[in-house]
C-alpha cells in the first residue's frame, strides 16, 4: 500500500486540494438556485454538462476546478493536506444523473420532475458548499466498504 502524497513529494493526479470541490459547491448551488426560482431547463442542461465533464474527463478538466485553480488558489496558503479525487468524481457522476433527470422534465414540460430532481442536487450542493459534507463522496465510501475485498493471489 503506497502512502498518501506529501506536499514536499511529486503530486500524483488523483490526489486534489480539497477546497477546490467545496468552491464548484458554492457556484454550483447559486446555479441550482437560480434554476429553482425560474424554472430554466436549459441552464440546468448546462449544469448537467458541467457535471458530465467532471465525472468523465476527471476534476482536472471540470470548468468550476479550473476556475478554482487559475483565480482562487494562487491567492491561498498550500493546502495542508491533499484528498483523493475518486469521491468528488464519482459525486460529480451523481450530480450528473440528478441534474439529467431534472433537465428532461423542466424540457419536456413535466415541471415537478424538473423541481425535485433540481432540489435533490441543490440539496447535496449546498450540504458541501456550507457544512463542507460531500454527500456523493460519502455514498462512494459507502459502496467502497460494502465491495468485496480483493485477496492476494497465492493464498
Amino acid at each position: 500500500m503506497s502512502p498518501q502524497p506529501t506536499l514536499t513529494s511529486p503530486q500524483s493526479p488523483a490526489f486534489i486540494d480539497p477546497r477546490g470541490p467545496r468552491f464548484g459547491a458554492v457556484i454550483t448551488t447559486a446555479v441550482l438556485a437560480v434554476v429553482l426560482i425560474t424554472g430554466n431547463g436549459w441552464l440546468l442542461a448546462v449544469q448537467t454538462v458541467v457535471f458530465a465533464l467532471g465525472a468523465f474527463t476527471g476534476l482536472k478538466y471540470a470548468p468550476y476546478g479550473y476556475l478554482y485553480r487559475k483565480f482562487v488558489r494562487p491567492r491561498l496558503a498550500k493546502p495542508t493536506e491533499l484528498e483523493n479525487s475518486a469521491p468528488p468524481t464519482f459525486a460529480q457522476g451523481v450530480g450528473l444523473v440528478f441534474a439529467a433527470i431534472g433537465a428532461i422534465g423542466y424540457l419536456s414540460g413535466v415541471t415537478a420532475l424538473g423541481l425535485v430532481f433540481t432540489g435533490f442536487a441543490l440539496g447535496a450542493a449546498f450540504l458541501n458548499a456550507a457544512f463542507d459534507f460531500c454527500l456523493g463522496c460519502e455514498v462512494y465510501l459507502l459502496i467502497r466498504r460494502g465491495a468485496p475485498r480483493r485477496e492476494p493471489v497465492g493464498s
